[in-house]
């Protein structure tokens, strides 16, 4: 019984030191999409459909990800090539291009010259977003290194699927809709086009294909026959959940699928503690973290990496993109806040307990200390409040450095371009700033310093001091406008 055992586990072990290589099919142009943009590009949560695909194989560790082009070749490789370098990565990114596109049989056999033996492949659609890693670690394993192993479920209405036949339990073929007969057109298990096999059976296979059927295509599901003929059993790993295996071959089934997408992320975040006015209106573009006790109103968009901190409110209809908001503040309503990449100094930062909106934007490069009010109609680019500022109604921050407990008043803007060149503006703390002024940068306004409502500023105010440069007021008596 020992020695039984000893073995079962040397074989498990084996099994779990072989290498995964994913296989990518991303050469169809998507037709029913009615769009010049290649199908596999097209936006599924702020990523490119395929970009999801190549996700999940980061996911599984896979050593290589081979992806299969032909229409929009050059613009699919170029903007997957383009995604940002991931360390966590680990594989190989390599393409292939199927020209002419003769069956899905044909687009892997191009794949097959860069594919190593000791691997094990999974095949996957480029067009087929949101299957889990989890769900394709199970079909790995039912794999074990050595069976031909499909991914299917079940359909009420299977029309357009290729049908799985049996005998007892053991699957013999896949028919294809337009090659199935009666009987196998009442077959509801359907093949989801997702696979895995040792590299050696694939390729062994791949080259026994031939295109006798109704569509004088390569079917890749042919290969089923061979594995019954070779006697290397085939499994199915059955599962329920639709949305795994949904394809994107028009606006509506993406649109479809945005929604699941969505839904299913907002269950998450609620699991986790967040409150969402509606679950419904969500949108999440990219990464949202948050702490507990985040609130989160509706009609919301998270671009890029966003970070909430514990007790953040987010109101309704913001958009938020690439930032961390630190514990306790409050982003009201209609604001817009576009921070740069995670890394940069334009990734946006405000700090604990401030106050942004309703109706402000926050531009690359703006830092929020704590305590910090941005009101309606203020727009920060570039620049830095420190603790306790505020700017609350209508002004421009740009290309400035703002010191503690400032109070920049309504109006004010800071001429920051001259043409040519930015140039920063210095506000030392605790001045004050009146409405409707101009500081033309470079300049520095001198600690606890008081600027006049009105004034353009364009030399060094000194610490302390009220600076007030305007126009004389004058006033002419009985003075008649001019007249037709």
């Amino acid at each position: 019984m020992r020695n039984v055992l000893e073995a079962a586990q040397a074989v498990n072990a084996a099994t779990a030191a072989k290498p995964v290589d994913v296989v990518i099919m991303a050469a169809g142009k998507g037709t029913r999409m009615k769009s010049k943009l290649p199908k596999v590009l097209h936006l599924l949560a702020g990523r490119a459909l395929l970009q999801h695909v190549v996700d999940t194989a980061t996911a599984l560790s896979a050593r290589q990800v081979v992806v299969i082009t032909g229409h929009g070749a050059d613009e699919v490789e170029a903007a997957i090539v383009a995604q940002p370098a991931d360390s966590a990565t680990g594989f190989d990114l390599e393409f292939v291009r199927q020209a002419p596109q003769l069956g899905t049989g044909h687009a892997v056999q191009q794949a097959v010259p860069l594919l190593r033996d000791d691997g094990i492949v999974v095949v996957l659609s480029g067009d087929v977003p949101l299957t889990q890693a989890a769900t394709l670690q199970d079909l790995i394993a039912a794999c074990d290194g050595q069976y031909l192993a499909l991914l299917t479920i079940d359909f009420a209405d299977p029309k357009g699927y290729g049908r799985i036949v049996r005998e007892g339990d053991a699957v013999q073929a896949i028919v294809e809709q337009k090659d199935a007969n009666e009987a196998q057109l009442a077959i509801t298990e359907i093949y989801s086009g997702i696979m895995a096999l040792p590299a050696k059976h694939l390729k062994a296979w791949l080259a026994r294909l031939d295109n006798q059927n109704v569509q004088n295509e390569f079917y890749l599901t042919e290969i089923v026959k061979f594995a019954v003929a070779d006697g290397v059993p085939v499994v199915a790993h059955k599962i329920k959940d639709a949305v795994q295996v949904a394809g994107v071959n028009s606006p509506v089934q993406l649109a479809e699928l945005e929604r699941a997408f969505q839904m299913r992320l907002a269950l998450q975040l609620m699991e986790q503690g967040v409150r969402l006015a509606d679950p419904a209106r969500l949108d999440v573009r990219g990464q949202l973290q948050c702490a507990p006790d985040v609130s989160i109103d509706v009609n919301c968009v998270f671009e890029g990496q966003v970070n909430l901190g514990e007790g953040v409110k987010i109101g309704a209809n913001c958009v938020i993109a690439n930032t961390t908001i630190a514990a306790g503040a409050v982003i009201y309503a209609f604001t817009h806040i576009e921070g740069g990449q995670p890394g940069t100094k334009d990734f946006i930062e405000v700090g604990a307990d401030a106050r942004v909106g309703p109706f402000a934007r926050l531009r690359p490069g703006a830092k929020l200390g704590a305590e910090v009010h941005i009101g309606n109609f203020v727009e920060v680019k570039n620049s830095t409040l420190a603790q306790g500022a505020k700017a609350n109604h209508l002004a421009y921050l740009g290309d400035a450095t703002v010191g503690e407990r400032v109070n920049y008043g309504a109006g004010s803007i800071t001429a920051n371009y001259d043409g040519a060149f930015k140039h920063r503006t210095v506000i030392e703390p605790d001045v004050h700033v009146g409405s409707n002024c101009v500081l033309v940068a470079p300049i520095t306004l001198g600690a606890g310093g008081t600027v006049g409502g009105g004034s353009t500023v364009t030399k060094d105010t000194p610490a302390g001091a009220l600076t007030v440069a305007r126009g004389k007021q004058v006033s002419i008596a009985n003075w008649k406008r001019p007249a037709k």
